[in-house]
């Protein structure tokens, strides 16, 4: 398993659940308990989820007194942003033409009306 930060980072953000705990976390700190209430899934199988955000250095886990709140740590997602941004002509440039072909097949396929 590689160990440099954007694959580590692309591997935690593969799974759905991870995904979901890290779009959560966008509303500011929250319990273990708390990410967990939303998932059909032990405690063990959450720890397991957010060891592996951890170590991507997506989340943060604190210690407060007997709470152990998780935090959204967003540098690897502008890490992972600045991978696939040179992408973004591309898609644009391929939406456009496709825009413009719908346009020609609507334009085409529109009954014209005859003078009798």
């Amino acid at each position: 398993m590689s160990t440099d930060p954007l694959s580590l980072t692309l591997s935690a953000l593969a799974h759905p659940a991870r995904r979901s705990m890290l779009a959560t976390l966008t509303t500011g700190e929250l319990t273990v308990s708390e990410l967990a209430a939303p998932f059909d899934m032990t405690g063990p199988a959450v720890t397991k989820h957010l060891k592996v955000l951890e170590r991507a250095g997506l989340i943060e886990r604190l210690r407060d007194a007997q709470r152990r709140p998780c935090r959204l740590r967003a540098k690897p997602l502008k890490d992972v942003f600045l991978l696939i941004r040179p992408y973004q002509k591309f898609w644009d440039e391929s939406f456009d033409r496709l825009e413009e072909y719908l346009a020609e097949q609507a334009d085409g396929s529109q009954p014209t009306e005859q003078n009798g």
